[in-house]
């Protein structure tokens, strides 16, 4: 299949990769291209503007969790129909998984996609020395296909020229775009990066209309274009759902919190569970007092329930339900955030009380990729399980006694007691050591900081949706 696509990188965080990427999602469909957005790495957050920009899910393509062999399969799939695609990189170009190489970078997907790349370049503070920028990345890896630069932060008409001079002379890359500094464009930033767009409303939308004015007006779009369709055809048969799991009897229903405090969530999670035999059914924990009708799963996934812990604590019908339905054995799949909404309070406030841990914010933010394995059963995995995910949060769980954890992981530095461990059927809880113990793993309910994205385990979702009928029949 042959879908025109490009990769936007940067040199480093913070040169305006999102804004630049975003704003070319808006401004070409805005032309009336059908345009498929995509996220390299974990991140929930950009995905959400480049769906606002774009009218279709923004979708991440990670290497590390859902393994390099399934990259260019999960963006055949995401991509589908599109006129063409945009790829969001990650962090720096190079920088991948830690200790891992190029694993999970911006370069290792663009060449798994065989994909041109655009590199965005902070330009405030610099002149003929973006040359030397541009051709060291250019030269660093030849199978890296850098073929344009859109400077960004750009001061002056003046500034400009001095910097495509410079571009010209010594770097041999074209310049497709020289984007003005701009406080229009920011988006407001917090604890763990970018508000994300579904908590901004109309004010989401006003970003990312103003992000696809300034780039339309910055960019030469049809460059972009004409590069874009450069990329060669794809030796590759788009990712489906439904040739990774067997459909369970009976059409189990699952409920799948969503809304501004769970609003982080992989499209494929959802579709893996309907090509599984379920019925997902979304529901916001913030306005619904009661799990949705004949609910026979439960799945909580990341977000910020911190910010929005008054609300959530005072629904107290909804947590009561919660909570019956766990003690009625209903199988509960939760992660980060639905971790915190299942403890028994979140900064002193009263959450539902499924599993006896007790969760603060605190200063310190623990993220990165981990290599888990399941050290109990639970409903979404068996014992021994071995899969990929990631930590990004600023909460601590208190310890209580006891220990049963969901997965263990050791640490590249070595054994730390970071993670906790839960017996959900017994409420006592404990501080892991050596390999690290993270979540909580009973016989109904898995409770952990971890992210997963069931595209790299489809099991996952087979032994929820398993999990979910088998409750449902009981």
């Amino acid at each position: 299949m042959n879908i025109p696509r490009l990769v936007v990188a940067a040199p480093a965080s913070g040169s305006g990769k999102t804004t630049v990427a975003t704003g070319l999602i808006a401004a070409l469909a805005a032309r009336g291209l059908a345009v498929s957005p995509h996220k390299v790495g974990p991140d929930y957050i950009d995905p959400g503007y480049h769906a606002l920009a774009a009218g279709r899910p923004g979708r991440n393509l990670d290497a590390f969790m859902c393994g390099p062999e399934r990259i260019a399969p999960l963006f055949l799939h995401g991509a589908a129909g599109a006129d063409v695609a945009v790829v969001e990189g990650v962090m720096g170009l190079f920088d991948g998984a830690s200790g891992k190489g190029e694993l999970a970078s911006t370069a290792h997907v663009a060449k798994l996609l065989r994909a041109p790349v655009v590199l965005v370049v902070d330009a405030s503070s610099q002149s003929r020395s973006v040359a030397a920028l541009v051709h060291g990345f250019a030269s660093w890896d030849p199978e890296v296909r850098l073929a344009g630069v859109i400077l960004n932060r750009v001061a002056s008409d003046r500034h400009e020229l001095l910097l495509r001079e410079a571009l010209e002379e010594g770097s041999g890359v074209p310049v497709l775009g020289a984007v003005r500094r701009s406080a229009a464009v920011a988006t407001p930033s917090r604890h763990l990066g970018l508000i994300p767009a579904v908590e901004r409303s109309a004010g989401a939308l006003r970003a990312v209309a103003d992000m696809g004015e300034l780039v339309a007006a910055s960019v030469d779009l049809d460059a972009v274009l004409a590069l874009a369709r450069t990329a060669p055809p794809l030796d590759a048969e788009p990712w489906d759902p439904a040739r990774e799991v067997a459909p369970v009897a009976g059409a189990p229903r699952i409920a799948v919190a969503g809304g501004a405090a769970f609003s982080f969530s992989y499209a494929e999670n959802a579709e893996l569970l309907s090509a599984a035999g379920a019925e997902v059914v979304p529901f916001d924990p913030l306005h619904a007092d009661a799990l949705p009708e004949g609910t026979a799963g439960l799945v909580i996934g990341g977000g910020f329930p911190e910010l929005y812990v008054r609300e959530l604590s005072a629904n107290a019908r909804l947590r009561g339900a919660i909570g019956e339905f766990a003690a009625a054995g209903g199988p509960i799949a939760a992660e980060c955030a639905g971790l915190l909404y299942l403890g028994r309070e979140l900064d002193g406030l009263p959450m539902c009380g499924v599993v006896a841990t007790s969760a603060r914010m605190t200063e310190r933010l623990t993220l990165g990729y981990r290599e888990a394995v399941a050290l109990h059963d639970s409903p979404l995995a068996p014992a021994g399980t071995r899969l990929r995910g990631h930590e990004f949060h600023r909460t601590v769980c208190e310890p209580a006694a006891g220990e049963r954890p969901a997965w263990g992981w050791r640490l590249p530095t070595g054994p730390r007691t970071e993670g906790f461990a839960v017996d959900a059927s017994t409420g006592a809880a404990g501080a892991g050591d050596g390999d690290t113990g993270a979540g909580a793993g009973g016989a109904n309910v898995h409770a952990s900081y971890l992210h997963l994205h069931w595209a790299g385990s489809p099991q996952l979702a087979a032994t929820f949706a398993a999990a979910a009928a088998a409750h449902c029949a009981g």
